[in-house]
């Protein structure tokens, strides 16, 4: 046979062979898109998390990408807001969660999620089939987009509501590391849902939940007992969260005493009432980054997932090309 049509066959037969070795992954390409690209099995993307089951039993799952991402989105946002504020929230979800693994030896998350199961037995079937498209839709609408302040990762706090503005990393930190956290106006959040608690505490309940951090000194002073005098908010910070306050000869943070006594946030004023100590709080959570209940109603006023982004994280870029990252 002639030796040029031989090399011809042979390289037909092998370019056949590179062919049928490649179209998995090129239908993978096709069908999943940027997707394919981290951790996959059976062309569908998966990462490693840790998980804790009813037992408190710690494992290691591997769970789908989409499927996490939403879960913790449904676990942060009620399902019912709006689309662009939701798609927001997905970003700074997914920005967090780069940058645990980009800070990660293991390559393992912990953030937790609301399973598939979990969500089918919250809801009914039909609400969860609604639900679970609502939020795997915001997740796959922000494919790969992320937040970045000069060129890393950016820090992505959020919260329900605030007192009316939210606060300065600055001023709460100490830090000027992330200067993108200002205070920002959101009076759409005094009419937030549950936007006021109010608490009402005996003094000696007070002394037990704030013990860890209550000076020596306080010890003869329990014996006393405390009154109204004893408390004393010192100093606020420019959003209006208690920043330092009093307890008899204590001083502490405003966050150090939500913390203890469980309050809805460190935007608190105290009164008397029935010899018992009275707290008003306004706002839900630490009052940092974005406000879950402003950023809907921005949404509902036409602003984009990109606006809301950038009027809470100012001077930070939203990225769409996410750096390699290994997440299995």
């Amino acid at each position: 046979m002639n030796r040029y049509i031989v090399k011809q066959k042979l390289r037909s037969f092998f370019a056949f062979l590179i062919i049928l070795i490649l179209f998995p992954y090129i239908v993978s390409v096709f069908a999943n898109g940027a997707d394919a690209r981290i951790g996959s099995g059976e062309n569908v993307s998966y990462v490693t998390v840790r998980t804790e089951d009813a037992d408190g039993r710690k494992q290691i799952s591997k769970i789908k990408w989409t499927d996490y991402l939403a879960g913790i989105l449904a676990r942060e946002m009620p399902a019912d807001y709006e689309t662009e504020a939701l798609k927001a929230q997905a970003v700074l979800i997914r920005t967090s969660l780069y940058r645990e693994l980009e800070n990660s030896e293991d390559k393992i998350l912990s953030e937790d999620y609301m399973s598939t199961e979990e969500m089918e037995t919250r809801w009914s079937k039909n609400e969860f089939e609604q639900y679970y498209k609502t939020y795997t839709d915001a997740v796959k609408a922000t494919d790969d987009m992320v937040l970045f302040y000069e060129d890393t990762y950016a820090w992505t706090p959020f919260h329900q509501s605030s007192c009316g503005m939210t606060r300065s990393a600055e001023e709460v930190t100490g830090s000027k590391e992330y200067p993108y956290l200002k205070v920002k106006e959101c009076p759409l959040d005094k009419e937030a849902d549950d936007e006021i608690h109010i608490y009402t505490f005996d003094y000696d309940e007070v002394l037990r939940k704030c013990r860890d951090f209550l000076v020596a000194e306080e010890e003869e002073k329990a014996e006393e007992g405390y009154s109204f005098t004893d408390f004393e908010i010192q100093e606020t910070d420019s959003a209006g969260y208690v920043s330092r306050l009093r307890i008899g000869q204590t001083t502490c943070t405003g966050d150090q005493f939500r913390d203890a006594m469980g309050l809805s946030s460190s935007a608190f004023s105290f009164s008397e009432k029935d010899d018992d100590l009275q707290i008003t709080a306004t706002g839900n959570g630490h009052g940092l980054g974005m406000s879950q209940w402003t950023a809907n109603e921005m949404a509902k006023e036409g602003s984009t997932c990109e606006d809301i982004l950038t009027f809470f994280f100012e001077g930070t870029v939203i990225n769409t090309e996410i750096q390699e990252t290994e997440l299995l």
